[in-house]
């Protein structure tokens, strides 16, 4: 059967009409994703953007919640400290339309590192700043030095110095926010800040101020950010990793599963393994689409991420690669 061109062009428009149909339709208010301990945060970040805020300085927003949260001892004030007791704060920023990026590390006696971070993005032409350099910036900038050992987090740190072993290997459990920002118009930002690994040695870093690992932002793919452990997350450059699944087409919870999964599978020191041959940390990988999309996954069962959207905020699981025994 011959087809003419009329049948050709009338069979190309209804593929077309079908095809938009099948797409999914641009989201009518922000997004915002989080870790499961951002609720607030979402919900601050996607009021922020539909007031006119930049993504990435409504991220910043949401994430000071937490960040001046003397009960939430894995950010900010409270966080808990170094082995020495003295609380080192990291956080990076990044704005995907611009695609600059600005992070601290090593952070002393400045609650808000994220608010830093931002201030190295817009007035500096450097990325990171470390130590005693990043808190003489935060001091030139306004932010007041203050003490960030809440007695609480001094509690915690205190027990966990009375319980040390000649087998202590510094690789206890840390703690962590990501918020994840898409305006209606879809340009993306976003933001991690942590303590980090609590009882950590003095200066070390984890993957939280450095872009790629802890946090990516690409209007043109989308964005992704990290929690757990942090080395894990820099020998995978975990977020970039992520963002350029989803420029490949992967879902958002397809691409940080198979993260997750390349995380294991680099996982290879016998004392970062159990008996069973699988990583004893957690990471958990959040992932936001440049369409709207959004999704998230972790090493292990029973994690959930915050999202906020034109339906509100909640919490929604995430995809894990392994089950809890």
């Amino acid at each position: 059967m011959s087809l003419t061109r009329r049948d050709l062009l009338a069979a190309g428009a209804a593929a077309a009409l079908l095809s938009a149909r099948a797409r999914a339709a641009p989201p009518e208010a922000p997004i915002a994703i989080s870790s499961a301990n951002g609720l607030s945060a979402v919900t601050r970040a996607c009021e922020r953007v539909a007031a006119g805020a930049l993504p990435v300085a409504a991220a910043v927003d949401g994430v000071t919640i937490l960040e001046d949260d003397p009960a939430d001892n894995t950010v900010g004030l409270g966080g808990l400290p170094n082995e020495e007791g003295v609380v080192e704060l990291d956080a990076s920023v990044m704005d995907g339309t611009r695609g600059l990026g600005g992070a601290v590390a090593a952070l002393r006696d400045i609650r808000n590192p994220s608010q830093v971070a931002l201030r190295v993005l817009e007035r500096t032409d450097h990325v990171l700043l470390v130590g005693e350099g990043a808190c003489r910036f935060a001091r030139a900038h306004g932010f007041r030095p203050e003490e960030l050992l809440t007695e609480a987090s001094r509690a915690e740190w205190l027990k966990w110095k009375e319980n040390l072993s000649p087998e202590d290997d510094w690789i206890p459990g840390g703690g962590t926010v990501t918020c994840l920002v898409r305006s209606v118009e879809g340009a993306m930002g976003g933001c991690t800040s942590t303590s980090g690994l609590a009882y950590k040695l003095p200066g070390r870093v984890g993957d939280s101020p450095i872009l790629g690992a802890g946090l990516y932002v690409d209007d043109t793919a989308g964005a992704a950010g990290c929690t757990g452990r942090g080395e894990a997350c820099i020998l995978t450059a975990a977020s970039f990793l992520t963002v350029e699944a989803m420029r490949r087409g992967m879902a958002p919870q397809d691409a940080a599963l198979e993260t997750c999964k390349r995380i294991v599978a680099r996982t290879k020191q016998k004392r970062l393994l159990d008996d069973a041959g699988r990583p004893r940390f957690d990471v958990k990988v959040y992932a936001l689409r440049n369409d709207g999309e959004h999704g998230a996954a972790s090493l292990y069962g029973g994690a959930e991420y915050a999202v906020h959207d034109s339906a509100g905020a909640r919490r929604l699981p995430a995809a894990h690669v392994f089950e809890r025994r």
